[in-house]
């Protein structure tokens, strides 16, 4: 008999969290790693944040059980910074506060799927997604998308997908691996087919703040406003703030259905922790001017990184407009020598490369496109610079 269930068993490891631990355990060894793979800023958490936290350290009150769905004051701080950011009205009683976005987006899920319910997942799509809708008893529905189209789904894609089983689509822009962002007028167009069509909408807005050039963010509750009573966001204070290890996310949803999640979180996790909402707190209700400094890092490493990219043979990669991902396509270099090896697969090829170039990145098998690289942007211009340079170098003895 197995000793784990089958579900349980079902779960695939988390392939850019499994390649950044590599990476650093080969720094570690003392290899000169540079790693692409990590998802998070990095900035520290600005100052006043941390402050605020230390402050809620000393506050006994913080020292107790609090609600379930979050602090009060954190729920109605999330639904104005909503209001003020993307346009969205809700009040604090549509706000969950969870351990991160993780935990909103499988509660999200696990909240609206039943058994075989079909979600349509626009591929590339980041690595949570399918083990959060499988674990939900869902059943995930590729639409798959490539670097003609910038990775942008259109609605006949996602109409050419749907069955009678179909009840939700996930709908997430700007886009983790590949940094798509859809324009107000497609967001518009995909919203307005998914009401047609009687389907909830997820959406994941994490990335809301990380656009570039002439890209605007869009929230789908905001640009149809007649599908609110089907859309659910989940967002948190991660990637605006810096804050990825202090786990702190937010669903926002209708009423009924946040207060299906609250239960659900009540007996898997009960509240986060107090410090996290007090300093997601103090995050949320303050001013935009931490990221506007990030972006402005972040929008001049992208340009570089796509610069450099794409002046190697056998790499192309699309321009991203938002988050901080390159998702470049290397399918003209598989199967090709190297180093005394034929990688057929970016698997192989991404194996390769950290063990020869010592160069981290995710292989696109992990967002359901084999023959592509995550690249993240979220680290140093001279590490930026060098590690391109080392694939540059090992790329060009490829025969």
């Amino acid at each position: 008999m197995t000793r784990i269930s089958a579900r349980v068993a079902a779960i695939t490891e988390s392939a850019t969290l499994a390649v950044d631990a590599k990476a650093k355990a080969m720094k570690a060894a003392g290899r000169p790693v540079i790693g692409f793979g990590a998802g998070e800023p990095d900035f520290p958490t600005p100052d006043y944040i941390v402050e605020a936290a230390i402050e809620a350290c000393r506050n006994p009150r913080f020292h107790k059980y609090t609600p379930a769905g979050g602090l009060p004051e954190l729920k109605q701080a999330i639904a104005e910074k909503t209001k003020r950011d993307s346009g969205f009205a809700v009040d604090a009683a549509q706000v969950l506060v969870t351990n991160g976005g993780k935990q909103a987006v499988y509660e999200a899920f696990a909240t609206l799927l039943n058994p075989g319910d079909e979600v349509l997942v626009v591929a590339p799509y980041w690595t949570t997604y399918p083990e959060a809708i499988k674990l939900a008893g869902g059943v995930q529905v590729d639409v798959l998308t490539d670097e003609s189209t910038g990775y942008l789904a259109s609605v006949e894609q996602l109409e050419a997908c749907l069955t009678e089983r179909t009840t939700t689509l996930l709908l997430v822009s700007p886009s983790n691996p590949t940094g798509a962002v859809y324009s107000p007028a497609q967001i518009g167009e995909i919203g307005r087919w998914a009401l047609e069509k009687g389907l909830w909408v997820v959406t994941d807005e994490i990335y809301e703040h990380l656009v570039y050039g002439s890209a605007k963010f869009t929230s789908v509750a905001t640009a149809v406003p007649e599908l609110r009573d089907k859309v659910v966001v989940v967002n948190g204070v991660a990637k605006t703030y810096a804050m990825t290890g202090w786990r702190v996310g937010w669903l926002i949803g209708p009423a009924d259905v946040v207060k299906a999640a609250t239960n659900l979180q009540s007996h898997a996790t009960s509240n986060v922790s107090n410090v996290a909402q007090a300093a997601a707190l103090a995050a949320v209700s303050g001013d935009l001017t931490a990221v506007t400094a990030m972006r402005e890092a972040f929008d001049r490493r992208r340009q570089a990184m796509v610069r450099l990219l794409n002046e190697i043979p056998g790499v192309v990669c699309p321009e991203p407009f938002g988050a901080f991902y390159a998702y470049p396509t290397v399918k003209e270099l598989l199967g090709k020598e190297l180093r005394g090896q034929r990688p057929a697969t970016t698997a192989e090829l991404a194996e390769l490369i950290l063990e020869e170039a010592e160069v981290a990145l995710v292989p696109g098998e992990a967002f359901g496109t084999p023959g592509y690289f995550r690249l993240s942007y979220a680290l140093g211009d001279e590490d930026l610079a060098e590690g391109i340079s080392r694939l540059a170098k090992l790329f060009a003895e490829a025969r």
